[in-house]
Formats: C-alpha cells, sequence, structure tokens
C-alpha cells in the first residue's frame, strides 16, 4: 500500500525510446525520461529559463532574491507532488504581483507579504472548488476559445518586455538569439535539446568580453559568500493591502488553466482532472511565499517555452529544476552570478520564449476546429488578444489591472454572454 501510494506522487519513469533521442513527431511525456544525465542537463535548462524572470520580481519589489528562489523550489515541489507528477511545471514568481506590491511599498515588507499570503489562500479556495465540482465547470467557464486566447495573450504580454531588453544591449541580444536559434536548429544530440541555456551561457560569455556587464554586480559577485541561510520575514494583515493585491487571484487562476491546457494540447493527454490541483498547489506555494518573505508563485510560461522547443515533457526533469533551485537559493555567491547576467541575453533568450508561448494559444484553437469565419469567435478573440498584447492597463480605484486581467476576463465574461445572445438570435 505505501509502495501503491508512494508512486501515486513519485511515478516511475519509463525511458523514452532509447533514452538519447526524440523522434521528429513524437514527445516526452510526464511520466517518461531521457537518460539521467540528458534528464538533468533539460532539469538545469528550466532552471536558467525561469531564472531572469522569477529572480527580476524580487529585484523590482525589493524582497530577498535567495528567499524567493527557496520558496519557488520548494513551491515546485510542492506543485508535482500535489498534482501526481502529471503536470509538468515550474512554480516561478508572478510577475502579477508587481504592481500591488509596487503599489503598497509604503507599507512595508511584512504587510506586502500577509497580502501574498491571503491571496494563496484564496486561489487555494477556488482550486478546490474546482476540485469538487470537476473538470464540468472548466469546460464551461473555459473553451479552447477560451483557452487558447488565454495563453497567446500570457506569451504576447511579454513581448514589450522581451523587446525592451532587447532594445537595452541589442548587440549581446543578437549574439544570444542566434547563439539560441543555430544550437536549437542545427545542433543534434542532447546540446541541441539544451540550446536555451547554451545561448544564455554564450551570450554572457560574450557581454564579459566585450564589458557589457554591469560594473556594480560583478564586484558584488566578488564579495557575496559562497554558503548563507535566504532571509526569511513573517508577514502582518492590513486590510487595505490585500484589497490591493487580491485582484492577481484572477491572473493565477488564468495562468495555471492556461498551463495546463497548454501541456494537455502538447502531450495530447486530458488534464483537466488535475486543474483543480494545480491551482491548490499554487495556493499553497504561495501561502508558504508570503509566510516566510519570498515572492507570489505561480505556473511558469517560460517553461512552457523550454518544453515547446525540447519537446521533453518528463517531471523527473522538474524535480531536478527543483532541487537545483533550492541548492542555489543557500548561496548567496550564486545570486550575485545571476544578478551579472545582463538584459541582453535576457532579451535574445525571451524573444524566443515568449513568442512560443503565443503560438501555443494558436495551437490549442487550431486542434480545436475552433472556426473564426464566425462573428462571434473573431470578435472576443480579437478584443482579448489586443488588450493582452497591448497590455490595455486602466485603474479601478487605488487598484491597476493590466492587459493579462483585462484580456482574460474581458473574454470569460463576454464569450458564454454574447454566445447566448448569439443562439438566441438564431432561435
Amino acid at each position: 500500500m505505501t509502495t501503491t501510494r508512494s508512486r501515486q506522487f513519485f511515478p516511475r519513469w519509463s525511458v523514452h525510446g532509447d533514452g538519447r533521442t526524440v523522434a521528429p513527431d513524437a514527445v516526452v511525456a510526464p511520466d517518461e525520461r531521457l537518460s539521467w544525465p540528458r534528464t538533468i542537463g533539460i532539469g538545469m535548462q528550466h532552471v536558467v529559463a525561469m531564472f531572469g524572470a522569477t529572480l527580476l520580481v524580487p529585484t523590482i519589489t525589493g524582497f530577498p532574491v535567495t528567499t524567493t528562489l527557496f520558496f519557488s523550489g520548494l513551491g515546485t515541489a510542492i506543485f508535482l507532488l500535489a498534482t501526481r507528477g502529471r503536470i509538468p511545471s515550474y512554480l516561478g514568481s508572478s510577475f502579477a504581483f508587481i504592481a500591488p506590491l509596487a503599489a503598497t511599498a509604503g507599507d512595508g515588507p511584512a504587510a506586502q507579504l500577509g497580502a501574498v499570503l491571503v491571496v494563496g489562500v484564496v486561489l487555494f479556495l477556488v482550486g478546490l472548488l474546482v476540485r469538487l465540482a470537476g473538470s464540468r465547470v472548466l469546460d464551461a467557464v473555459m473553451p479552447p476559445l477560451v483557452t487558447g486566447a488565454i495563453v497567446a495573450l500570457i506569451g504576447l504580454n511579454l513581448a514589450s518586455t522581451a523587446a525592451t531588453s532587447y532594445e537595452a544591449q541589442p548587440l549581446v541580444a543578437t549574439v544570444t538569439l542566434v547563439a539560441v536559434l543555430l544550437v536549437t536548429v542545427a545542433v543534434p544530440g542532447l546540446i541541441g535539446r539544451l540550446g536555451i541555456l547554451v545561448g544564455v551561457v554564450v551570450g554572457w560569455v560574450f557581454a564579459a568580453v566585450t564589458g557589457a556587464l554591469d560594473p556594480a554586480r560583478v564586484d558584488a559577485l566578488g564579495s557575496a559568500s559562497w554558503i548563507g541561510l535566504p532571509e526569511f520575514t513573517g508577514p502582518s494583515f492590513q486590510l487595505s493591502v490585500v484589497l490591493v493585491a487580491l485582484p492577481v487571484v484572477v491572473v493565477l487562476v488564468a495562468e495555471n488553466v492556461g498551463h495546463v491546457k497548454a501541456v494537455a494540447a502538447m502531450t495530447g493527454r486530458s488534464l483537466d482532472d488535475v486543474a483543480g490541483d494545480a491551482l491548490m498547489a499554487d495556493g499553497a506555494a504561495t501561502v508558504l511565499a508570503g509566510a516566510g518573505g519570498g515572492s507570489g508563485t505561480t505556473t511558469y510560461a517560460e517553461n512552457i517555452g523550454v518544453m515547446a522547443a525540447t519537446r521533453v515533457y518528463s517531471t523527473a526533469a522538474y524535480w531536478v529544476a527543483a532541487a537545483t533551485a533550492l541548492v542555489l537559493s543557500f548561496s548567496p555567491k550564486f545570486g550575485a552570478l545571476i544578478f551579472t547576467v545582463p538584459s541582453g541575453v535576457i532579451g535574445g533568450a525571451t524573444l524566443v520564449l515568449y513568442g512560443l508561448i503565443g503560438l501555443l494559444g494558436v495551437r490549442i484553437w487550431q486542434e480545436a476546429g475552433i472556426d473564426f469565419t464566425r462573428p462571434l469567435n473573431l470578435m472576443v478573440a480579437a478584443a482579448a488578444l489586443v488588450a493582452g498584447v497591448g497590455d490595455l492597463t486602466l485603474t479601478i480605484g487605488s487598484v491597476e489591472l493590466g492587459g493579462i486581467v483585462w484580456g482574460s476576463v474581458g473574454i470569460l465574461v463576454a464569450y458564454p454572454v454574447l454566445r447566448a445572445l448569439s443562439e438566441r438570435r438564431r432561435d
């Protein structure tokens, strides 16, 4: 009994094919893996893919970097356990928290952490509702037209971030981008599947040689300790701060469900029955982060891009990523090293990754056979995408909401209403 139960949480990954290659028309499923050296390499690539964004959030909000890294690794482990190894995902820092945390900076980090914790609790309860009600809730609320739009706008909403990073150091970004493309497309075997990691390393080396690294960050790297504990901080609770952060729940639900749908589309497996578990897991991870001093978490778009590029969806690679993040969180030296990665390198890599995410939404539409000659489908998807891509930002009271929220909420509300009106007109 104990062995059977443990296998539910830790699947016995079967080796895919010969463990070395993936056929052009095949994918490595979540319960499969390549050879362990290749799996470890791909797991490390997932760590690299999430670093830029995960560590950017605490950099902007002032939260401790190694603490955020610690809770992202712990949260990923919780997610893999809660979804029983069926959904490959890394839980990194959510960008959705940046705006409310910036707006409440004057209230202090403890009050901000309390708001993060409450958001996690609400997200957990939403996940519990989805789990109890079953996948029919998702089918009714988020049909393929809606989920495809949300996945697409989440990826394309990040386009300006990638472009801004690229423009900051265009030569470094171009070298990074070319390296990613050439290695991924032209190099066979393991190295080809680590194209993003190789591209980032090549970009960083080029930046170091050409003097494009920030001297202050290089100096900080030299003085940082090799080993040290993350900085843990407890929360406090202020209603005004909590109310500012609560709309983030909408984004986290959209991102998590979009991630589940994207992975299902890429692997050809229905995962609606574990969507509630995914929401609950992210909620629990966010609660822990808020309780200890880390940024709130979410399923990571960057890692969807890595999976799309490698066609490896093995959850074994994510266990490697989680363990790596936890180990590295105890090294201030490593945190300082990550800070030396320049904007150009991030821009070159994310120019590819964010585009891949957007195209996954299009793939969901294609595979569901969405008919865009119907005005209903065409209009609601068009409005949602432009709101997301243009990052439509509006303020309600003291709460500022961006394009992902308006695009997601807009299509979630508009589609069923307009569909009902369309059906009534036909009657």
